[in-house]
């Protein structure tokens, strides 16, 4: 199966109702993911094949949980993983991409040019550090950190009212336990991942 063939397969077993251009903007992303991953380490997963389910389709899974909010925060976006994806699918969402890694974000500032995404915003600094204008309804993050570790983090950059959504494996007993007294967990949805043979769950928190 072709990477094309793979990914609309993926995508109408989400139904996200994705629209051709959105398609394109997916397919355009992977190749730039997969050009510059080459020299500058995006990501691990280094075959192309593999991509398809393993970044996209497990990306764009976050995006049926997004209803309600109008600003996202992708923490340690790395390669632009879940926020590019997201930021294709939901053009309506201002998206930010959040990393302090210099190579990481040219890559990203490059692929917000290229694909035309004008609900992006990419910014170089530690989460930490980050004093935005405007607090985000929605922080996420992949691969960035334990629970805990994410939201005392972040805790400066959740409006009020505002939700975390983290992407994790397994289900996170163990960090789940170590949570701080601020948050509380509101769901724990197990996800499925078209052609990702792998447990996926997904964690949403509230502030107290």
């Amino acid at each position: 199966m072709t990477q094309l063939a793979e990914l609309n397969q993926g995508l109408d077993a989400l139904a996200l109702g994705l629209s051709e251009a959105q398609r394109e903007q997916l397919t355009g992303y992977l190749a730039l993911l997969g050009k510059w991953n080459q020299t500058y380490n995006l990501t691990a997963v280094r075959d192309a094949d593999r991509m398809v389910s393993y970044h996209l389709l497990d990306s764009l899974s976050l995006v049926p949980h997004l209803d309600g909010g109008t600003r996202l925060l992708d923490v340690g976006s790395g390669g632009g993983m879940p926020g590019i994806p997201a930021a294709i699918a939901r053009s309506d969402l201002q998206v930010v991409l959040l990393d302090s890694n210099h190579k990481k974000t040219t890559f990203l500032r490059q692929a917000v040019i290229e694909l035309k995404l004008a609900n992006v915003e990419v910014i170089t600094s530690r989460v930490e550090a980050y004093q935005p204008e405007q607090k985000f309804d929605r922080i996420t993050s992949r691969a960035f950190s334990e629970l805990a570790e994410f939201v005392k983090l972040t805790r400066h950059l959740l409006a009020e009212g505002g939700q975390y959504l983290a992407m994790k494996g397994v289900y996170p007993y163990e960090e789940i336990a170590l949570l701080p007294d601020f948050v509380a967990v509101s769901e724990v949805l197990p996800v499925q991942v078209p052609g990702l043979d792998a447990e996926r769950h997904l964690v949403r928190m509230v502030a107290k």
